[in-house]
């Protein structure tokens, strides 16, 4: 069984890996063609082709998506399932692409646009142009009028055992500190030199200290340098389970990594930095106050609108105030009984992992 696809950004490649296991499971002939990493599938364009970042970016890239979504929409066509994976301002474009070719295609969305976040309205487009909805927020049906299209399949993390697991993995007297500066080279850049900072004055205060730094997988053949900078005093791990383990804190950029961190209950702190156009053009659309996902399922979990409640798991610096001695200051002050009590409602809350169920839903008829 031929499958179509489109998996854009590093997560969404981590929740396909496990996605094709339960998949073969079900069904050994399956196989992958699209956009996802080399070792999953056929893929007809690089993953980091479309690391887009920020509204000038794309006008940039304009030409090259347009071409993509072209050559995507035709290839879905032959395939005999249709699956896109997070990235909404691609995928809904990349679906009406697909309908334009073939009003009778179906198409499957697994992990879906944030609506509680900004335009919630998007929800009648996507009932219109996606035949299956796989969401992974318990909160997130209502916005669907609970449509029979729209179902809620756990949270892909869950998938993980590290991420699924009762126990701990954070080690208060271990002194390591890890730093997760986010996949993009825009992120990164953007980042880095206030982590350097941060890293030097925490080893300046206890030699003791033991500095880890996250890379995606896709840098492993890369120059290092001309992106990160001087990493010489930090640990590298590609893995992001891996060095999180033992680990006594974490300083991470916001997505994904945020709820990993929470998920491993490891103590962490959430920051980000972004070009100043895209950040207030963000802030003018977007209808929440927190970044962070950990913060914004805590909120839904506690019964408050999320990302606009008044409870918080993890501090976030967000633009403003991002510099060494405010992260440093929200290390030293961190509530760690506060963070332990709310990690442990918040995987309740998320209850299972989702690869098994959206296995079942994509190759049912």
């Amino acid at each position: 069984m031929k499958i179509f696809v489109s998996a854009l950004e590093p997560s969404s490649n981590l929740h396909l890996r496990n996605l094709k296991s339960e998949l073969l499971k079900l069904d050994s002939s399956v196989e992958f063609i699209g956009v996802c990493d080399s070792d999953l599938g056929t893929s007809l364009f690089k993953v980091s082709e479309f690391s887009i970042m920020g509204f000038s970016d794309v006008f940039k890239r304009l030409k090259f998506l347009k071409h993509a979504m072209n050559v995507l929409a035709k290839e879905a066509l032959k395939c005999d399932k249709i699956l896109m994976l997070d990235s909404s301002s691609f995928h809904m474009r990349l679906a009406k692409k697909i309908l334009s070719f073939n009003p009778n295609a179906n198409i499957m969305y697994y992990i879906l646009p944030q609506l509680w976040a900004w335009k919630p309205w998007r929800s009648k487009e996507l009932l219109s142009n996606f035949t299956k909805l796989a969401y992974i927020l318990p909160f997130e049906g209502s916005f669907y009028d609970y449509s029979p299209k729209a179902r809620f399949v756990g949270h892909p993390l869950l998938d993980i055992k590290e991420y699924n697991s009762k126990t701990s993995f954070a080690n208060l007297e271990s002194k390591v500190i890890v730093f997760m500066p986010g996949s993009r080279k825009s992120e990164i850049k953007a980042h880095m030199g206030v982590f350097r900072e941060v890293a030097s004055a925490l080893v300046k205060k206890d030699s003791k200290t033991s500095l880890r730094l996250v890379l995606p997988s896709k840098f492993k053949d890369t120059n290092l340098e001309s992106i990160y900078g001087d990493i010489s005093s930090f640990n590298l791990f590609y893995n992001t389970q891996e060095a999180l383990k033992e680990a006594s804190f974490c300083v991470v950029c916001s997505g994904t990594a945020t709820l990993e961190c929470a998920l491993m209950q490891i103590p962490f702190l959430l920051v980000y930095k972004t070009k100043w156009l895209d950040y207030f053009i963000i802030r003018s659309l977007v209808n929440i106050k927190y970044a962070g996902l950990a913060n914004i399922f805590y909120q839904a979990l506690l019964g408050e609108k999320p990302g606009r409640g008044v409870s918080t798991l993890h501090d976030e610096i967000v633009q403003f105030g991002f510099n060494a001695p405010n992260i440093l200051k929200k290390i030293e002050d961190f509530n760690y009984e506060r963070y332990f009590n709310g990690v442990r409602l918040l995987k309740d809350y998320l209850k299972e992992g989702s690869s098994n169920n959206v296995a079942k839903w994509l190759l049912e008829d």
